[in-house]
């Protein structure tokens, strides 16, 4: 294996897993029995360039099907990030009728909705059909692609250059980041702005947020190594916000190196906070495993405990990130009869490699366990708030990531 961003060899390993399927893999009830084809989920870091990444064993065409699972629509929280940052870009760059926007995996239309609401003419580049098919019922125009250097140079001459060009948790999720980075390039004007949201590698080694790594995240990004892309890609980060989403994200704002844009002291500032936390020092990465280890065991304990003790347990939240926790514990239908989840989508499905059922949230209003895991813990303040009628019955909320914790 080679750096994905600088093609250093790799020989330092950050995190083992052992092998599982691809986490939005999800089952149906006819194919139960069918074999399910597994990968080795194991992460390495590039001592070159600090890059942190899965080994490749798939490829995006893979994971990122016509039938994908998730809809971001889904989570009301989410809803409203997507329009509280349109508001603020559109007001901090002057958008109007006359710009052009583009996102790239423009999922289920979640965010382009309001550009289209404020009549600024956008574009989704988006290659799962479903979430496709739903951004457009929202007058989303999409068009079905992966997004690289050449989608870019065909849609920048079919539609023109935009004057930003908006991608959300999808920059780890790309096996060719550099090709992906050259795109950006090619898609943006002169004098235009590119904005990223992605997990910072930063919170998630702080936090031990190891639920988070599954295959469809290629790469584990800090705000160095993402200059570092930017840089060979003509590119230049010029400001960054530290976000709350997703267990702690951030939020890069780019344009090209020559930009007559000046450059915030934020970026410097959190590249310092990366500095200080070890970011690029081998012995930050050496001690992941053990802590990793230890959450889930706690969460296996409480399971076993539960069962011993005749608590009924059931998880709500049948998110991708759920899902390297489950297999990598060894959690089956045994410890975990049920996950719950608001998508219509993921309803009547299984879980992948647990074969947990997945139902529909009322559920739980049937039957009130003493118990509800929460697996998209960043989601804990709004879950609780949906299932607020669990609490006559004395459920009480347990989420496994950073610690195992009853709430």
């Amino acid at each position: 294996m080679n750096c994905r961003h600088c093609n250093a060899s790799l020989r330092r390993g950050f995190l083992d897993l052992g092998f599982a399927p691809p986490s939005n893999s999800y089952v149906i009830r006819e194919h139960l029995s069918d074999p399910e084809v597994c990968y080795p989920l194991r992460v390495q870091v590039c001592d070159h360039c600090w890059l942190v990444q899965t080994e490749d064993y798939t490829k995006e065409t893979d994971l990122f099907t016509s039938d994908y699972a998730y809809f971001s629509s889904t989570s009301k929280s989410w809803l409203a990030h997507a329009a509280k940052y349109c508001d603020k870009v559109t007001r901090d760059l002057d958008l109007d009728e006359e710009s052009f926007v583009v996102e790239v995996a423009s999922n289920d239309g979640y965010l382009l909705k309001n550009f289209v609401m404020q009549r600024i003419p956008c574009l989704g580049v988006e290659p799962t059909d479903d979430t496709a098919r739903a951004a457009e019922l929202l007058g989303v125009p999409v068009v079905r692609e992966f997004f690289g250097q050449a989608v870019a140079e065909k849609l920048s001459a079919s539609h023109g250059k935009a004057d930003l060009v908006i991608g959300n948790n999808v920059f780890a999720h790309v096996p060719d980041i550099n090709d992906f980075a050259r795109g950006l390039a090619v898609m943006l004007k002169p004098s235009g702005t590119i904005t990223l949201e992605f997990p910072h590698l930063m919170q998630l080694i702080k936090l031990c947020q190891f639920d988070t790594i599954y295959h469809e995240h290629f790469s584990y990004l800090s705000l160095y190594t993402v200059g570092k892309i930017f840089n060979d890609a003509g590119l230049r980060i010029y400001d960054v916000e530290e976000l709350t989403t997703h267990g702690g994200s951030l939020r890069v704002y780019g344009c090209h190196k020559d930009a007559d844009i000046e450059t915030t002291s934020f970026v410097s500032e959190v590249l310092s906070q990366e500095e200080k936390m070890g970011l690029r020092k081998p012995h930050t990465y050496e001690s992941f495993q053990a802590r990793a280890d230890k959450i889930k065991d706690d969460l296996l304990m409480f399971l076993i405990n539960c069962k011993k003790q005749g608590k009924s347990v059931a998880a709500y939240g049948a998110a991708a990130k759920g899902n390297p926790l489950l297999n990598y514990a060894g959690v089956k239908k045994d410890l975990l009869p049920l996950v719950c989840d608001a998508a219509a989508s993921k309803q009547g499905k299984y879980l992948p490699g647990s074969h947990i059922p997945i139902f529909a949230p009322e559920v739980l209003k049937e039957n009130a366990p003493d118990y509800v895991l929460v697996l998209p813990w960043n989601l804990l303040p709004e879950i609780r708030e949906q299932l607020g009628y669990l609490t006559k019955h004395n459920t009480k909320f347990v989420i496994a990531v950073p610690e195992l914790e009853i709430v």
